[in-house]
């Protein structure tokens, strides 16, 4: 302990699957380390999740390091069976997690180690793990109009049960997993139109190795380049399921092309081209339209390319290795989040043992 300052080899911010399984190989390797977890209990983003999105709908959950899920009931909600995971792993492997805590700031420190600067003191790690996620950083687009809306405007991240939209006309914006999964669920309640700004993918079939490694290749590309990383979920195409089918033989998921702009009843759309139908009511305008990195509290260590994003390399910000990105760009999936700990952790222990500068 410097003043008020504890020093420690390494800080982890987030405890879902990204700082867990960060934090299971740190611990195996005998590092000095504590996890900074902002949420009230374990659970990462899953947590926060729709009680309707059960764990057989949810995206594939795949185990942590060193003690398997197992069988799990999949009609449950994934937020309380992940939970209840993510709950016995920290206590199975002892992990050093405090909570919550509120990351504020990390900015350069004294003798070339980082300053991580928190709701619950100050810590001086030699090298810091962000494991972030996305969940605390919802995106809205800006559309003309949109402040004169008289309906409600809602957020995936605010999304709790489609009883709350029951007889309502509901226009769900995105193309995504999200968007897809709860305009299915809405449509069961409600009438709704579904609104992306690019036709969306559907994949038929199995989605073989050869197919996610080429998805995670293009959101690596992006990240080596500095640039915003895209979805790798994104990137992979929505499955063709029973249900999908039924709801294309509904209609459901007959998509219009974006909006031009937000009127006080409804959406509309400009000009007199095919394809939309000019104007359309609405009472609830739903913005599945996903989420961005949580990286704000690293800005001061102005780790930004000019094409907005953080350069990547094998977990390592290039503007400075002693920081690692794991569960961002391409590693930012559950089994992605897995393997990104266990390489982030590998280069952590080459930084501890190298001599430390005079």
């Amino acid at each position: 302990m410097a003043g008020n300052v504890a020093e420690i080899d390494v800080v982890v911010i987030g405890a879902g699957q990204a700082g867990l399984s960060s934090a299971y190989f740190l611990s195996r390797a005998g590092v000095d380390f504590v996890v900074l977890d902002r949420s009230p209990r374990p659970g990462g983003a899953w947590q926060f999740r729709w009680p309707s999105l059960t764990l057989g709908a949810a995206h594939r959950v795949h185990d942590l390091p060193g003690l398997p899920m197992g069988a799990a009931d999949t009609t449950r909600p994934s937020s309380e069976v992940v939970s209840e995971y993510f709950a016995a792993y920290e206590r199975a492997f002892g992990l050093p997690v405090r909570r919550p805590v509120a990351v504020r700031a990390v900015r350069e420190g004294v003798g070339g180690r980082l300053l991580v600067e928190t709701s619950a003191g100050d810590w001086s790690p030699r090298a810091l793990i962000n494991a972030t996620g996305t969940w605390d950083r919802p995106f809205w687009p800006r559309y003309p109009g949109q402040e004169t809306f008289l309906g409600r405007q809602l957020h995936t991240a605010d999304y709790v049960t489609r009883e709350e939209f029951a007889g309502r006309h509901v226009v769900v914006v995105g193309a995504g997993a999200s968007a897809i999964q709860l305009l299915m669920e809405i449509a069961e309640v409600a009438t709704t139109t579904w609104v992306t700004r690019r036709p969306p993918v559907f994949r038929e079939g199995p989605f073989d190795e050869e197919a996610g490694r080429a998805a995670v290749a293009r959101v690596d590309a992006r990240v080596r380049a500095g640039l915003p990383p895209g979805s790798v979920v994104g990137a992979t195409g929505y499955p063709v399921t029973p249900q999908v089918e039924a709801a294309m033989a509904a209609g459901v998921l007959d998509r219009l092309p974006m909006f031009d702009r937000i009127v006080p009843d409804g959406v509309a759309w400009d000009g007199a081209a095919a394809g939309h139908p000019g104007r359309v009511r609405a009472d609830v305008i739903l913005w599945a339209t996903g989420f961005r990195p949580v990286v704000n509290h690293l800005a001061p260590l102005h780790l930004r390319e000019p094409g907005g994003g953080i350069r990547v390399e094998d977990t390592r910000a290039v503007l400075d290795p002693r920081v690692h990105l794991v569960g961002y760009g391409p590693s930012a999936s559950t089994i992605g989040a897995n393997r990104a700990g266990r390489a982030a952790v590998r280069h952590v222990r080459r930084l501890l043992d190298a001599p430390v500068a005079a």
